[in-house]
């Protein structure tokens, strides 16, 4: 689907000033508290900042909730891609990517996190010739099953400026063979969205609507594929859920992946459905949880950064740093040990912990690192790096 505008000419043209002119691809919910600190940052500092909307996620659920809760303006261009296949998301972000971006002629693209968006982004501006940022780049699960992983993986190698939220994850790309001068920690934006939000999550009466009482519900999450697509572990999960519900009532914000799912094979007593959350509403939701059972990554890093004990139901994870420095637990996927787990974090929780450098200010160390460098002169690409093994 051809690009479309939603603002007049935004990056079409001279740079007024000579001022950096910058591409933000942005794609489905995970990007959304992502990249608006880069943007925010960026436009402080006098960029041009071009923002590029693919439309992987396009309902009003996933999509313009979050534009809203975060004070997101309206991309300038939307690409309009639509669900499907990973090889037809990607190639049709790609095909509607490249002639856009050969008419805005940015300076530098960001792209943000390990969707398809964002390796399609990625791979069209390392073959189109403009610097190309990566935020959150160095985050490993090892576990090849996972796109995520081959998302991220691919965009890293292709990328100039690798933007790690943490140690771990800058470890990890020197482990790989990438140059010093790539990797920069930088922290989390995502958690620059979160606390840039929360007193205004808090006041919003999520809990209220619900009839919830802060610190008397659990929290849960589902939408990997791994865990909903598959009906023999989506079951047993939803055994273990209403095991751990029978001693703390669990509240689920449907994803639109598992709804149908979920529906079919019926849902355990204590654990009660609800439509999903905006970003706002979610956050209080975390905020005032005894526990967090959870698939995401996001989520694993927002509740470390809240205090609020996280299971993770997932046998690897691509953020170690919430298990060592945070509130996070992983108990895989088997009912038995989720239980376990579970009643082991309500009878004792983990003591709170917030990693270096989450602390709101990742956006403007990203501006920094994009515009504070000679962008006109460039960088050689990491062409002479080994394939990356993990």
């Amino acid at each position: 689907m051809a690009a479309t505008m939603n603002s007049g000419t935004a990056g079409s043209g001279p740079r007024s000033g000579g001022a950096a002119r910058i591409v933000c691809v942005a794609g489905a919910r995970p990007n959304y508290m992502k990249i608006k600190p880069v943007m925010d940052a960026l436009e402080r500092r006098g960029a041009e900042v071009v923002l590029v909307h693919t439309g992987q996620h396009y309902d009003e659920s996933m999509n313009g909730v979050f534009f809203r809760d975060l004070g997101i303006r309206p991309p300038d261009r939307f690409l309009g891609v639509g669900s499907g296949t990973h090889a037809e998301q990607t190639g049709r972000v790609m095909a509607a990517f490249e002639p856009l971006l050969a008419e805005t002629a940015p300076d530098a693209v960001v792209v943000v996190g390990d969707i398809n968006s964002t390796v399609a982004c990625a791979l069209v501006t390392a073959k189109a010739g403009p610097l190309l940022a990566h935020v959150e780049a160095g985050l490993r699960s090892r576990d090849w099953t996972m796109p995520e992983e081959v998302n991220r993986v691919v965009t890293d190698r292709v990328s100039d400026y690798l933007l790690a939220p943490s140690p771990d994850a800058a470890a990890n790309l020197r482990a790989e063979g990438y140059r010093e001068d790539q990797i920069h920690v930088v922290g989390n934006v995502m958690i620059d969205s979160l606390l840039a939000n929360l007193d205004r999550a808090r006041r919003g009466g999520a809990l209220e609507q619900l009839g919830l009482t802060p610190g008397e519900y659990g929290l849960v999450t589902l939408h990997r594929p791994a865990n909903v697509d598959d009906p023999e572990v989506l079951t047993g999960l939803l055994k273990a859920l209403g095991e751990v519900a029978s001693r703390c009532p669990l509240v689920l914000p449907v994803h639109p992946r598992a709804a149908d799912r979920l529906a079919d094979l019926g849902v355990p007593g204590g654990l009660r459905l609800v439509p999903p959350a905006g970003y706002l509403d979610f956050i209080a939701l975390q905020d005032s949880a005894r526990i967090v059972l959870t698939d995401s990554g996001g989520v694993q890093e927002e509740t470390t950064a809240l205090g609020v004990p996280c299971v993770t139901l997932r046998d690897n994870t691509e953020r170690p740093v919430t298990v060592e420095q945070g509130t996070n637990v992983l108990a895989g996927r088997d009912p038995e040990r989720i239980v376990a787990t579970a009643h082991a974090v309500l009878d004792d929780p983990p003591a709170p912990r917030r990693p270096e450098l989450w602390d709101g200010r990742a956006g403007e160390r990203i501006a920094e690192v994009l515009l504070d460098r000679d962008a006109a002169t460039g960088r050689p690409r990491p062409t002479d790096l080994p394939v990356p093994a993990t």
